[in-house]
């Protein structure tokens, strides 16, 4: 149970909920790991809450705890990454049963719905762009057998937006049991909580920002409704796709920082979007928290701030665009996004590769556009680094 009441502010819970010291014998500070595969019971069946790791553990649980807390969510629960919570939470439905999906999606998000889900467990999936202030394409969309509904916002890698509560409204008159999903890791719980919008279940990549020290992969899933938690803790158990109690104690470390880093993350990402904007190399900018963004006024609406991630489509094409990548020194060509340093990375050919190619080209995912993860370095330094890799690229 959490310590504090959901009054308490948004830092105080990500230091003090899930982390009582006096839930362990010693009133250890810091969270115990606790390694053991399997625990005494005092009878056949009887045990103290834990029995096999798999099923449970103390270090889990102080994390599961923390999550819940800061999602408002009654209930949280962690997997070994994020496409496993995805996996999980894809077992709720059965075959014939459909999914309406964002139309821009994380690649590996993308590949499991059209490469696993659809062709080896039968469960259809429809892509629809629900950024759209017209939503008749989405309500077009669903079916009778459309059992969920799974929203990206901001998405990866293009930052469209989708209206959560407008989305969650429709799906429910459509079907009071349909499942609306929302993947919330480029947002993070400290500048969005789409449970208090009307989803039903809510999905992180632990990976990026709420981790935010790339060592660590691991997935989330939170949600409101008991039964949808008991359905979710029994695949967890039987599925298997546990993270191990390390990796819990170092997101319980890193998630006591998570307000600091997401408001750092922000100051720094509007200053270099705002530069970009204005840099005679790039051709466009993508990011929330600009006025220039053509939904500015939902990010305002549902958001309390934007992350770090910025989407910049650079003049010139695929050679110019390797070539800057290729050129920053600061920013680290990688995959991934949410840590401390920053990243940069060309979805078209990195993680977005795996969507296909006319789907790419639809979304706007071209050669020239570049998905910047901006870190916590010095934001004078970064725009230095963009600007002289800019004019190498493009002279």
């Amino acid at each position: 149970m959490a310590k504090y009441t959901q009054d308490a502010s948004f830092s105080t819970k990500a230091i003090h909920d899930g982390n009582d010291p006096d839930q362990w014998k010693c009133r250890a500070v810091v969270p115990l790991i606790s390694l053991s595969t399997t625990f005494k019971q005092s009878a056949p069946g009887v045990h103290s809450g834990f029995e096999y790791a798999r099923s449970g553990n103390p270090t889990r649980n102080c994390l599961e705890t923390c999550l819940a807390s800061l999602e408002q969510a009654k209930h949280a629960l962690v997997f070994s990454s994020g496409l496993g919570a995805n996996t999980a939470i894809c077992h709720l439905l059965e075959s014939g049963d459909h999914i309406v999906a964002m139309d821009d999606l994380y690649g590996g998000t993308n590949r499991y719905f059209q490469k696993v889900l659809s062709p080896s467990y039968g469960v259809g999936v429809t892509f629809v762009d629900m950024s759209a202030d017209d939503k008749s394409a989405f309500i077009a969309a669903l079916k009778p057998s459309t059992k969920m509904v799974w929203i990206e916002t901001p998405t990866n890698p293009t930052l469209k937006l989708v209206d959560i509560e407008a989305i969650a409204k429709i799906a429910h008159e459509k079907n009071p049991e349909m499942i609306v999903c929302v993947d919330n890791t480029f947002a993070s719980p400290y500048f969005q909580k789409p449970l208090l919008l009307g989803a039903d279940l809510v999905v992180h990549s632990l990976t990026k920002y709420i981790n935010g020290h790339s060592d660590v992969v691991m997935g989330a899933a939170m949600t409101n409704n008991d039964q949808m938690h008991e359905k979710l803790r029994f695949l967890q158990n039987a599925i298997g796709i546990v993270p191990s109690p390390f990796d819990c104690y170092l997101v319980c470390r890193s998630v006591r920082t998570l307000a600091l880093r997401m408001k750092e993350h922000e100051k720094s990402a509007t200053i270099v979007a705002e530069f970009l904007s204005k840099h005679p190399l790039i051709e466009k900018v993508l990011y929330p928290g600009l006025p220039s963004h053509p939904q500015h006024e939902l990010a305002k609406k549902q958001m309390l701030g934007n992350s770090g991630m910025i989407g910049a489509y650079l003049k010139g094409g695929k050679l110019e665009a390797e070539k800057f990548l290729q050129s920053l020194k600061l920013f680290t060509l990688a995959e991934s996004l949410g840590g401390f340093e920053s990243l940069v990375e060309s979805p078209s050919l990195m993680t977005h590769l795996s969507v296909p190619e006319d789907m790419r080209r639809e979304l706007g995912i071209s050669d020239s556009f570049i998905r910047f993860s901006v870190g916590l370095e010095d934001v004078n330094d970064l725009l230095k680094d963009i600007d002289e890799a800019l004019k190498k690229a493009c002279s």
